[in-house]
């Protein structure tokens, strides 16, 4: 086996001796050499084109970049001699300029001196007149604000003999409703008396019925015709982990004046431990307290043998506030009862807030008039305070006015400097710090040198 090269490709590939010896037989053939003669002519022709064609493309292209160059660099040489042209007009503009802002600040420095002059004595006479004119003013308030103090002063204790007057007109009113609620009270309370004369058990009626259902039959039969707007419902918030078992409340001309918390206790809902109504009056203070009750009331059917609860309304405030255990019989009429006593209570209270209230206008009266009088001396010793304030003020303004007018008295010097400092100005100095024009002016200074050889 033997490897020939491809001498165009340059891939290699195997042949047998047979194939080998055959592929040589052609190569020493006549034919094959003229042929590649040929093709080796054909391509030596064909690279000097190629060369030919590559040179003149050459030559070509670096013409047109010469050609560039050379307009580049007439547009560069053009572009130095503006640019040396330009900083020569500039430097002496720069230098007309500063002599115009010396001559200009000279002159500035003159008229503000005299301006400055001119407005300090204009502020000196201004400054008299002012001190005249605060001097007669404050004479003239001090002066009205006596008077205005002498007529306050009668006016306040023409009004506290009122406040007095009226204060006792008060105290008098008080008094007598005071009297009169006392013996509404007693009216009252012996119709409580009357109610706890009553001995009667509970009707066959309530057989078979529980003593919620029965209640809330009676409420509904006998005063919710009477009472339409009033509330009577099953206490269903058991948000603060307890809760009653109906609540009533009612109100007029939006103002709440009774609330009570019901607990309803039947012997048959018990177990067969007997409990006494005592064991339930703790949870129905809570009860009341939560819920913002006014009374409390527990319509109870234990402990029937008891002769303190079958003799009707029982007053168990004694351990509890205004709490009540009731028999059944006495549902209807004790609500009835705290009712009539609430409304009439409710307006005594009202004439009472009413009395109290004139009596607490005319102490805020008082009270307000002292708040006047210290109000007063404190804003006519604050206006006294700003006006020397102000003053000082004036002479604080004097003082800095002359301050101003020493600054441009001693500015001149400076200004001389400046002058000095414009006069010395050359291009070595307008060129430091500044390479760009330091390498103009070293290049036209190299260009204009042969020519004044």
């Amino acid at each position: 086996m033997k490897e020939l090269k491809c001498p165009k490709c340059g891939s290699v590939f195997t042949v047998d001796e047979a194939d080998y010896a055959s592929i040589l037989q052609q190569v020493k053939n006549q034919e094959f050499e003229a042929e590649l003669r040929r093709r080796l002519a054909e391509m030596d022709s064909r690279h000097k084109a190629e060369q030919q064609l590559a040179s003149a493309k050459a030559q070509q292209d670096f013409q047109i970049q010469l050609n560039q160059k050379m307009a580049e660099l007439n547009a560069k040489e053009a572009e130095i001699e503006r640019i040396k042209h330009q900083g020569q007009t500039e430097i002496a503009d720069l230098r007309h300029q500063l002599k115009n802002i010396a001559a200009q600040k000279e002159a500035e420095k003159n008229l503000a001196l005299a301006a400055k002059e001119q407005q300090i004595a204009s502020l000196n006479a201004t400054i008299g007149q002012h001190q005249a004119n605060i001097e007669i003013a404050l004479l003239k308030q001090k002066n009205e604000t006596q008077e205005i103090i002498r007529r306050k002063e009668s006016q306040i204790q023409q009004l506290i003999s009122d406040a007095d007057l009226e204060k006792t007109q008060a105290k008098i009113r008080e008094s007598e409703l005071v009297k009169r609620h006392h013996h509404e009270l007693q009216a009252k309370q012996e119709l409580v008396e009357y109610y706890k004369d009553l001995k009667t058990r509970m009707s066959t009626k309530m057989v078979g019925e529980t003593l919620e259902i029965h209640c809330s039959t009676l409420f509904n039969q006998m005063l919710r015709p009477v009472m339409p707007n009033a509330y009577f419902e099953k206490d269903n918030d058991a948000s603060d982990g307890t809760k009653g078992d109906f609540i009533f409340r009612d109100s007029e001309e939006g103002t709440e004046y009774v609330s009570i918390m019901f607990e309803m206790k039947n012997e048959m809902d018990t177990t067969a431990t007997k409990h006494r109504n005592e064991d339930f009056f703790k949870k129905l203070d809570e009860d009341r307290r939560k819920k913002n009750c006014e009374f409390a009331v527990l319509v109870s059917l234990l402990e029937p043998d008891s002769e303190l609860y079958n003799g009707g309304i029982v007053d168990v405030s004694y351990r509890y506030p205004k709490m009540y255990v009731i028999r059944p019989q006495f549902f209807i009429p004790l609500i009835t009862l705290l009712v009539q006593t609430s409304k009439k209570s409710l307006d005594y209270k009202r004439q009472l807030a009413l009395a109290q209230s004139k009596e607490v206008d005319v102490t805020n009266f008082e009270n307000k008039l002292i708040e006047f009088k210290d109000k007063f001396g404190r804003n006519y010793r604050l206006a006294s305070e700003k006006f020397q304030a102000a003053i000082d003020q004036i002479d604080k303004s004097i003082a800095a006015l002359q301050k101003t007018k020493d600054a441009l008295l001693s500015s001149e010097n400076n200004l001389r400097l400046a002058n000095d400092k414009a006069e010395e100005l050359t291009i070595r100095k307008l060129t430091h710090m500044n390479p760009t024009m330091k390498v103009l002016f070293e290049e036209a200074r190299v260009q204009n040198t042969p020519e004044e050889q």
